[in-house]
């Protein structure tokens, strides 16, 4: 495969966190750098998790921003605490120090000078939130001629979205959590030309976390990043959870296993259906996952991770 320049912007939850595993396995992909937003996560145990998984794979000379971004409709402490255990996983902590360098620079303002330094255009792989992005741009609006593509997991476009009445009270059950936090930031980047490919909850409500999947993990858990990622599985094991970022991050690994679809949108940036992407006659075309082939996917994964 041709050579792919990615710059990853995740925001601190559990998939998040196996989706940079995920990307730091690709050998056709050079990661300039990741960028931490705070939004699924606490920002500082965050950060250290992050630092300590490209210790783990050999990737300290990848450096890491923490974004000082905020949004509009924070995610629940029951998910961002997860981070604090991310943090504490035995196999990142063999180390007295971290390798990796944490940049002083705040992560919005680490993206835009990235971007500006690159010879030829990046991918922007997004895990969570736009906002990130959409102060970088604020910083230097020039800078949107230097990303190929954004590749983002976000929205519902066909399905019920995830920000459920009974962490936000108001909400009609349309919205998706990235989109949800920020809709403002994912209006603003819609409003680019910046090329967009999605990875909906339509396609991601299709690839479960199963226990077979797990069991099968387990299995080869004598390879550390198995290991790693079992363990991070098994703190999501309270709540139905699904491939979210990591099948995101697989489009870029393995484009074949999808077919894709055009979608006219808008981002619903007020009201009860605030945080919602809607498909609308007119609206802003995107490219979305729209099938993947399962039995590649998981495929994929096991082999990935098995080193």
């Amino acid at each position: 495969m041709a050579r792919t320049h990615v710059l990853l912007d995740h925001d601190g939850g559990v998939d998040d966190y196996l989706a940079m595993l995920l990307l730091l396995t690709m050998d056709h992909v050079d990661v300039l750098g990741v960028v931490v937003t705070p939004a699924d996560c606490y920002i500082e145990p965050a950060v250290s998790a992050t630092r300590k998984i490209l210790d783990l794979v050999g990737r300290h000379d990848v450096p890491v921003a923490e974004s000082t971004v905020r949004g509009l409709n924070p995610f629940p402490t029951i998910f961002r605490r997860d981070a604090f255990c991310i943090d504490k996983i035995p196999v990142l902590n063999e180390r007295e120090e971290i390798l990796t360098r944490r940049v002083p620079e705040a992560g919005q303002a680490f993206m835009a000078s990235a971007l500006r330094a690159v010879p030829e255009p990046v991918t922007l792989l997004v895990t969570g939130p736009l906002t990130t992005v959409a102060a970088a741009l604020d910083i230097d609006p020039r800078i949107e001629r230097n990303i190929r593509e954004i590749v983002w997991m976000g929205g519902a476009l066909n399905v019920h979205g995830n920000v459920q009445t009974a962490f936000e009270s108001g909400q009609d059950g349309s919205a998706e959590w990235n989109v949800y936090w920020d809709p403002i930031a994912a209006d603003r980047i819609w409003k680019t030309a910046i090329p967009i490919t999605l990875c909906p909850l339509d396609i991601t409500n299709l690839v479960p976390v199963t226990q077979a999947f797990l069991r099968r993990l387990s299995r080869q858990r004598r390879y550390p990043l198995s290991d790693l990622a079992g363990t991070c599985y098994a703190l999501a094991g309270h709540q139905d959870y699904f491939a979210w970022d990591v099948l995101t991050t697989s489009y870029l690994g393995k484009p074949e296993m999808f077919t894709l679809r055009a979608w006219e949108t808008e981002i619903v940036t007020a009201g009860p259906s605030q945080g919602r992407t809607r498909v609308v006659p007119g609206g802003r075309t995107v490219r979305a996952l729209d099938q993947v082939d399962l039995e590649q996917f998981y495929g994929y994964l096991f082999a990935q991770w098995s080193r």
